[in-house]
């Protein structure tokens, strides 16, 4: 499921790239394109100012218009055209001078440079620099249009029209190689061509790792989430059966002695409250997971709670003969109101207190000894330290860095020898969830917690809280 789901986002992710980098491809080769279109048509508009400016015209008198003037002056019958016409001033015709103006005609040329051409008002050709006169029309043109002179040569040419004094003396065509375009355009398209591959096959690579990357935790999740579901099940399948077995035992014996019925409802309640808890536990984690609950900001007292926990542990540890010690350092140079008053959630810390002590006195056997200690860390005196140790038998050193993992001890990978809940020695009542909430909630309090466990002197957790600062859902 996973490698289908990297193989499709790395292939979403390539076509995307591939599409992007298409696109601006094809617009910087239609950029690049027009500007060399751009240039030829300047530089064809500049070579026809400069033939303009030496362009030599001669002036001669219209032989029509004089031969008209001389008649209406002799024959007395046209006077009519000496009302209109002779009072006209002889008009001059304009004329090029070829041979001024055009002084090379090159047998041979180069095949990129610029040709010439010279017709007369009537589109006649006069003078020409190509090779071979080509045969094509003329088309009045200043903005430069793109020919056809043979089948595998194309021209890019301009055609002016020059005119001297509103006569039109002539055209001048001014026509330049089109593969001045097409050459460097088409080693730009196999250049393109050749980085496009190279990127799509980059993009292809950089994609399968970033999606390989991007799935990481995800798999991860899902297969917690897998191991969660499997342990919780574990967990709710063993009270479900034995409440069950216990109801039909009951229903099924009418004449049950009533002691032995009471013994089964005890069994029922009993399970009911644990299966209660752990649904209890299983709806917090939930909910931190969701983000779905919110941190209250109470200005809590951490010692007055610890010392609340400690007393309302206390019939607990008398039950099983365990000393329960309560420490606070108070500094003399503080004021003790206030000292360990922080911004936070009152009910989560009560939590967290109570699920150390109660762990710390579970797993501590008989005439042990519990300490909890508080005080404020001497290198920041923004932070405040609660240690809860226990005289218990310690945790395996291979154990303590899965201690805070949900179900820690349903895990039979994870445990070795009589390792019980959260890998400590003795009998193993609880859920699993224990250290997994309190990690939790120092977490939502921008804390950290430790735990450092040995044989001899058995295992103390240290949990660090800010005492400024906000609270916040840290996951």
């Amino acid at each position: 499921m996973f490698q289908a789901t990297r193989q499709r986002l790395a292939l979403w992710y390539t076509m995307v790239t591939a599409v992007l980098l298409l696109l601006f491809a094809s617009g910087f080769y239609l950029y690049v394109r027009t500007t060399l279109i751009e240039r030829i048509d300047d530089t064809l508009n500049h070579v026809v100012e400069v033939v303009q400016r030496s362009l030599v015209i001669d002036a001669a008198i219209d032989t029509a218009i004089d031969t008209a003037v001389d008649a209406a002056t002799t024959d007395p019958p046209n006077s009519h055209l000496a009302n209109s016409e002779v009072s006209r001033a002889p008009r001059r015709s304009m004329h090029l001078n070829l041979e001024a103006s055009f002084r090379d005609n090159p047998d041979s040329v180069d095949d990129d440079h610029i040709d010439l051409e010279w017709f007369n008002p009537a589109g006649e050709l006069l003078w020409s620099t190509f090779s071979t006169a080509p045969t094509m029309p003329l088309h009045p043109n200043s903005a430069g249009e793109t020919v056809q002179l043979k089948p595998d040569q194309l021209l890019r040419q301009i055609t002016q029209r020059v005119e001297v004094k509103q006569q039109i003396v002539g055209y001048l065509r001014v026509s330049h190689p089109w593969f001045e375009v097409t050459k460097p355009t088409r080693q730009l398209i196999r250049d393109l061509a050749v980085g496009l591959v190279l990127l799509v096959g980059a993009v292809a690579a950089i994609g399968w790792l970033l999606s390989g990357l991007a799935m990481a935790p995800i798999r991860d999740s899902y297969q917690r989430l897998k191991q969660f579901t499997a342990d919780a099940s574990h967990e709710l399948r063993n009270p479900i059966a034995v409440i069950q077995t216990n109801v039909q035992v009951a229903l099924a014996d009418t004449e049950l002695d009533p002691v032995v019925q009471q013994q089964q409802l005890k069994v029922i309640e009993r399970l009911t409250r644990r299966l209660g808890r752990l649904v209890d536990d299983l709806l917090f984690l939930a909910r931190q997971d969701s983000s779905v609950a919110s941190l209250r900001r109470d200005s809590v007292s951490l010692d007055e709670l610890l010392q609340e926990v400690m007393e309302e542990q206390q019939t607990i540890a008398a039950e099983k003969e365990i000393d329960l010690k309560l420490d606070i350092y108070e500094d003399v140079s503080e004021h003790s109101q206030g000292l360990y008053r922080i911004q936070g959630d009152r009910d989560q810390l009560t939590r967290l207190l109570t699920n150390l002590i109660s762990n710390a006195i579970q797993y501590t056997p008989p005439g042990g000894r519990v300490s909890a200690s508080m005080q404020r860390l001497k290198q920041s005196l923004a932070s405040i330290q609660i240690q809860i140790q226990d005289t218990g038998g310690g945790i395996a050193e291979a154990a303590i860095p899965y201690l805070f993992d949900r179900f820690y001890r349903a895990d039979p990978a994870r445990t070795s020898g009589s390792l019980a809940s959260n890998g400590k020695l003795g009998d193993a009542t609880g859920s699993g969830l224990g250290l997994a909430i309190a990690k939790v909630i120092v977490e939502n309090h921008q804390g950290q917690i430790h735990a450092h466990s040995s044989p001899i002197e058995g295992t103390t957790f240290t949990v660090t809280l800010p005492q400024t600062g906000s609270i916040s859902m840290v996951k």
